[in-house]
């Protein structure tokens, strides 16, 4: 079965419920970012790989990266939810990328007093981001947020083969991402795998090819040296990991639909 893989260049998206306007329910997808969301009222229903949850008002859900998801509404819904880059948090990418929750629901988190402040305070983060500071600012709430929520979750090993190699490949393309001769070769070679077997769970499993993934990782990587940094285009094209600044603008403009260039002044602006 194909499966949606979301490309998202943003490191941290928010949404709620829009007085009861949004719903959480879609349909079965993965990405590469951390997702999870506080049901303040209401139920939902999720499943996450092969396993269901019944959600209640309090529960937090959390999907690791690269899970299979998918909501259903079962009474209506009021919520937070947020979408995160796992690479902000370095420090806990062995986390994220050689484990998953043996459950993905953190009961009554909302009893913790903590939690709603650092939340409010990662929504203002998402609202009004100031260029300046900014990826400081952010590392430390989510670093104060995840050192709360992790020590309640039972990680373990992913189960499925196919699962496991997703986890291995894709860390593998985080890390090494901005090498420009990235290839399924190299990943053959280090990670142990048959690149056939590879292009094949790119295509069947997450529906994406080879190519348009590791594009889509150094566009995200470019949004963040173009909105961080003072670097040139030709800079934040080099470090990003394209072979030419004209391969980085096409790639750029097909993914976003304006150029880097654009993209600066308008986040600026």
């Amino acid at each position: 079965m194909k499966i949606p893989y979301e490309r998202r260049v943003i490191d941290l998206y928010y949404r709620d419920d829009n007085n009861g306007q949004h719903g959480l329910a879609c349909s079965a997808h993965l990405h590469y970012h951390i997702e999870f969301f506080l049901l303040l009222d209401g139920r939902s229903r999720v499943t996450i790989d092969t396993a269901s949850y019944d959600v209640m008002a309090g529960d937090l859900l959390m999907v690791f990266p690269n899970q299979i998801h998918r909501y259903e509404e079962i009474e209506r819904e009021k919520y937070v939810l947020f979408i995160i880059n796992p690479d902000l948090m370095p420090e806990f990418s062995p986390i994220f990328s050689r484990q998953v929750p043996k459950s993905a629901v953190i009961r009554g988190a909302l009893q913790d007093e903590s939690l709603l402040p650092l939340l409010r305070l990662l929504s203002t983060q998402y609202e009004s981001p100031p260029r300046h500071y900014r990826e400081l600012a952010l590392k430390g709430t989510l670093l104060a947020l995840f050192s709360r929520l992790l020590p309640r979750m039972e990680l373990t090993e992913p189960c499925a083969q196919d699962s496991r190699a997703i986890r291995a490949i894709v860390d593998y393309c985080a890390r090494n991402y901005t090498t420009p001769s990235l290839s399924l070769e190299m990943l053959e070679r280090d990670l142990h795998l048959s690149r056939f077997y590879i292009s094949h769970l790119f295509s069947e499993k997450m529906n994406i090819g080879f190519n348009d993934y590791i594009n889509s990782l150094r566009i995200s990587g470019a949004c963040r040296l173009l909105l961080q940094t003072d670097l040139s285009i030709t800079a934040v094209s080099e470090r990003s990991g394209f072979n030419t600044c004209r391969t980085f603008n096409r790639s750029f403009s097909k993914l976003l639909g304006l150029s880097p260039s654009e993209y600066r002044r308008g986040k600026e602006g």
